[in-house]
């Protein structure tokens, strides 16, 4: 049955109604009503074209306690199909070619119009990165961080880039109409224009400005809500979002949970998962899950960030002055830069480092991540490792997976949260290569070795191959015991059985495509059939990430095991469990000796520095008091349990795998006739 059979004609009598209160018509014939239509709640309506309504039965109550009965009240209506119970009333100009849902609420608004064919957003060019040009990205309902990457990145292959606009645009083209839709349960009230904007359901739009060529993907479970002042242009906006406060976008995607307010501006941007905005300016920024930047003097500018917490005054500049904002640069996954930092481009800064000051030198520090870089008289000095001992980067860790808003059961985002993974392991690996090549090539008496535009004295080089060892230690502890939790083993052999990676897929270098991380031979081979035609569509590009998200694990372990080998000099064919114990003896001293530094970070907070400006017009004991009601006792502070708590746990997990391999010692020494008479 067509949707066109569910309606009849106007009946002459229910004609003669609307006309008696107000209505008119270019052609009453072409309006069809719902067998359950009743005129008696439509006043001053002009229709216009194919007009479609529904029943008109129920009320909304608003707040405050004022009811309003749901109907059509002082609009012009053209080539529109309204739903049941919906309430519309006030439009200063008109509605055009628009399908609107159930129970929905508009109220005082200027403009509702879809012009001509619309894709809603859907195939708009976004110029990430090089405001110039060069790594557009076009964006779409549909649009991962991860795929996203491989279109702005992966320049290099460019069948693949052609094959990538074909799929999008096959995607585009599905998704275009001379008809806009307003969702189910949508309340649009006191806004300006809407040109060919696509609204889902339980969307809320109050008091936005402008919105012009767009798709708004709200739902039931994840509503976005659209506020004040907001002007935007060119733009798709994820599920669960929320946008207000005189938000202003240009050409830009919003991902899934974001969160924009105060004034933020942004254009020629991609935000996705759980990204935050408020006060600053985002340009050509690639936004990966969770960047953050709150602060009024803010500017992210042609940069590539995730994970990250922009500082007061933060900036980046692009801009050389010979051949135009052409440069780019990037910061690798959970960094922060601190008040009025600064980098000029091109620079790419590792993983989870600390940016202060101000860098001009193109400083490429990717092999080196949990570092420090500060500036001193106008040079980058490098503090290799430092952040792994730092409170804030192990409160970051534990804080993203709680602070994920996203309510939506499609994903679109694959998030691995994990600090220490075969992405950043690799790189300290490779970065204790290079401070030892420093030292050899240098000499260790060097007071200073430079590396890449920045200077790293030798007390630094020293502590950050003792930190970035612990770190491998207890990542690599970490998934031995991971693998061989919950068993009980009788002998050696059976603990090489479990060992035995299932499969060489994980092997070599990991990438983080902006917060999937997985094996770059995966997405190697990903790129492969893309380009030899094995894949064809979006859906199962996204649908291949997300089996490698799920794989993690098993993937993770598959690296793990190899660079075990190695670190510990063992291999499969003669590890022992006496081998066991003694990685996880190195295991348990590097956990135990990382937490003991953090807990030693911690107490830096809560010393009499700390307490200046507590307690005033009071004496020392009174600063002391006013310190604690306000900050809380050392003792009692959450993270310092959780730290104090993870020590413990930590210690039991290690001497309960070493208590089951001291069992396989003891039977390996057993006669194999006797163990049956031993309670072992």
């Amino acid at each position: 049955m067509k949707k066109t059979d569910l309606y009849r004609n106007l009946s002459p009598k229910e004609i003669l109604a609307l006309q008696q209160q107000y209505c008119t018509s270019d052609d009453w014939n072409r309006i069809k009503v719902a067998e359950d239509f009743t005129p008696e709640h439509i006043c001053h309506v002009r229709f216009s074209g194919d007009i479609y309504l529904g029943k008109f039965q129920d009320s909304f109550t608003l707040a405050g306690g004022l009811v309003k009965h749901s109907g059509l009240f002082h609009v012009t209506l053209h080539n529109c199909c309204v739903g049941n119970n919906v309430l519309i009333e006030n439009i200063q100009n008109y509605i055009a070619n628009y399908e609107i849902g159930d129970n929905s609420f508009i109220q005082n608004v200027n403009l509702i119009v879809t012009e001509g064919k619309s894709s809603f957003g859907n195939g708009v060019l976004v110029s990430v990165l090089n405001e110039t040009g060069g790594r557009e990205v076009p964006i779409f309902n549909d649009l991962s961080a991860h795929l996203a990457y491989i279109v702005a990145l992966y320049r290099h292959y460019p069948i693949l880039t052609e094959k990538l606009v074909q799929f999008i645009d096959r995607y585009v083209e599905t998704h275009s109409s001379e008809k806009g839709r307003i969702g189910k349960n949508v309340s649009i009230v006191s806004a300006g224009s809407i040109r060919n904007v696509m609204i889902g359901d339980h969307c809320t739009i109050d008091g936005t400005s402008r919105l012009k060529n767009g798709s708004i993907n709200s739902n039931v479970l994840a509503p976005i809500y659209v506020g004040y002042n907001v002007v935007a242009e060119d733009f798709i906006i994820s599920s669960g979002s929320r946008i207000t406060d005189g938000v202003t976008l240009m050409r830009c995607f919003i991902g899934q949970a974001c969160h924009f307010s105060h004034l933020f501006s942004a254009h020629d941007s991609l935000f996705f998962s759980n990204c935050q905005g408020e006060n600053g300016e985002a340009c050509a920024v690639f936004a990966g899950p969770y960047t953050v930047t709150m602060h009024k003097s803010s500017l992210l500018i042609a940069g590539m960030f995730s994970f990250l917490n922009a500082g007061s005054g933060s900036n980046q500049s692009n801009h050389l002055y010979k051949l135009g904002p052409i440069h780019q640069g990037i910061v690798e996954r959970g960094s922060k830069t601190t008040s009025d930092s600064y980098i000029l481009w091109p620079a790419k800064i590792g993983a989870f480092s600390l940016i202060m000051g101000r860098h001009v030198n193109h400083p490429d520090t990717s092999d080196l991540p949990f570092s420090y870089l500060i500036e001193k008289n106008n040079q980058t000095y490098l503090v290799p490792g430092v952040n792994l001992r730092s409170v804030g980067t192990i409160r970051d860790a534990l804080k993203w997976p709680k602070r994920d808003k996203r309510t939506d059961p499609h994903q679109l985002d694959c998030i691995n949260f994990n600090l220490l993974s075969p992405y950043s392991i690799q790189k300290m690996l490779t970065g204790m290569e290079v401070l030892n090549s420093l030292r050899q090539v240098s000499g260790e008496t060097s007071e200073e070795y430079a590396y890449q535009s920045a200077r790293i004295k030798n007390s630094s080089l020293e502590k950050g191959l003792v930190l970035y060892a612990k770190a491998v230690n207890k990542f690599l502890g970490n998934s031995l015991i991971k693998r061989l939790e919950k068993i009980s083993f009788t002998a050696d052999s059976e603990i090489r059985a479990r060992l035995q990676p299932n499969s060489e897929k994980g092997l070599g270098e990991w990438i983080d495509l902006a917060g999937l991380i997985a094996p770059q031979k995966e997405i190697e081979n990903l790129i492969r059939q893309i380009e030899t035609g094995e894949i064809t569509s979006v859906e199962q590009i996204n649908k291949t990430f997300d089996t490698l998200h799920q794989q993690y694990y098993e993937l993770e372990w598959n690296w793990a095991w190899q660079i075990i080998c190695k670190w510990y000099d063992v291999s499969l064919d003669t590890i022992t469990s006496s081998d066991i114990i003694r990685i996880v003896n190195i295991w348990k001293e590097a956990v135990i000796s990382l937490d003991e530094m953090l807990y030693a970070d911690a107490h830096k907070e809560f010393s009499l520095t700390a307490q200046t400006g507590f307690g005033i017009d009071g004496n020392s004991r009174q600063k002391q008091k006013d310190f604690e009601q306000v900050r809380g006792g050392f003792e009692n502070n959450p993270f310092v349990e959780n730290v104090r708590r993870h020590i413990s746990d930590k210690r039991a997990l290690g001497d309960e795998l070493i208590a089951r391999m001291e069992k396989v010692k003891i039977s390996s020494f057993i006669p194999i006739s006797d163990r049956e008479r031993i309670d072992i």
